[in-house]
């Protein structure tokens, strides 16, 4: 009898992991690309991770995405830069908090109800 709990337990989880989305995403060394081509992988892969050098030396990690829609509930994509090849603050959108209503100064500031 527990055998055949088994079986329908394991053919059930295979059902279930083989139906879920593959979530891998890409990762690149930001200044070893020009600035078109990092924003063109972020437009075409959605969300991808850059890694560059910090102004301390140390290597940054950090998702940037193309919009708002690879960003978790509660977050916008705010604007911000990387470094590239050939760009010393190529333009690109990292997910953000939003703020709450009482930190908006106006209707039109990033990330409250009318900007992002």
């Amino acid at each position: 009898m527990q055998v055949h709990y088994l079986i329908a337990a394991s053919a059930a989880f295979s059902i279930i992991a083989s139906s879920q989305p593959a979530a891998a995403i890409s990762r690149y060394n930001s200044t070893s690309m020009t600035c078109a081509a990092a924003q063109e992988r972020i437009a075409r892969e959605g969300a991808v991770i850059f890694r560059y050098p910090g102004r301390t030396g140390v290597t940054l990690y950090d998702r940037y995405v193309s919009s708002d829609r690879y960003c978790a509930g509660g977050e916008y994509a705010k604007s911000d830069s990387i470094p590239t090849k050939d760009v010393r603050n190529c333009p690109v959108r990292q997910c953000e908090m939003r703020p709450s209503p009482g930190d908006c100064d106006s209707f039109l500031d990033e990330g409250c109800f009318g900007w992002r």
